[in-house]
């Protein structure tokens, strides 16, 4: 039976960007092929009640990629952000339906046509192409529940944020990042492997 790690996130969030890519990579170095990554919806929209800021979301890769690796979001175009991310959170919902390996495999590719590929992931023509491409069918209103539910089941959970992993009586938010704040508001961030391989070691037993 498959190991399966929570992780509530959204997809224009940057934060889960990189911390979902660092939690994939440490679980492939242990070559445990019996955990998956369940990446549940935890639609930003509908918890601020307002899409995100793409200009904020700019500012913020900007951070991730001076600090952290000028190898990531090489592709973002902030004149390409989406306006949702409601019915691409539903694809992926869809994907975990067919099978937990197509959903993880969403999780990533509709990510990465984002901050990769500067791809407007709100278009339908682009959400077409990606489930053709990962061989699934076209999303319905029961993928479209499962998003808001997922966003319930979280705020029950107690989710402070985007990514907030959890597995069995473990969870953390942003393990694999440390975020703060000078004074003045400048933002650090400081990747921390050692935090996120002692709680992927807690998930794994």
């Amino acid at each position: 039976m498959a190991i399966e790690i929570e992780v509530f996130a959204d997809i224009w969030c940057p934060f889960a960007h990189v911390g979902l890519r660092c939690a994939r990579d440490q679980r492939d170095a242990t070559g445990r092929v019996d955990v998956v990554i369940r990446v549940r919806p935890w639609p930003l929209e509908l918890v601020n009640s307002a899409p995100m800021d793409p200009a904020k979301t700019a500012s913020h890769i900007e951070h991730l990629r001076h600090q952290i690796n000028d190898n990531q979001f090489v592709g973002f175009d902030a004149t390409n952000f989406p306006s949702s991310t409601l019915e691409a959170l539903a694809l992926i919902e869809h994907a975990y339906a067919t099978d937990a390996r197509t959903g993880e495999a969403a999780t990533f590719v509709v990510r990465d046509a984002l901050f990769e590929k500067g791809l407007d992931i709100s278009d339908p023509a682009v959400l077409e192409s990606i489930a053709a491409d990962l061989g699934i069918g076209p999303t319905d209103d029961a993928d479209r529940t499962a998003v808001t539910d997922s966003w319930h089941a979280g705020q029950a959970r107690g989710v402070k944020g985007s990514p907030h992993f959890f597995s069995g009586d473990a969870e953390m938010f942003c393990p694999s990042l440390d975020i703060s704040r000078s004074d003045a508001g400048d933002m650090s961030i400081a990747l921390n492997i050692e935090r996120l391989n002692s709680f992927l070691a807690l998930c794994l037993g």
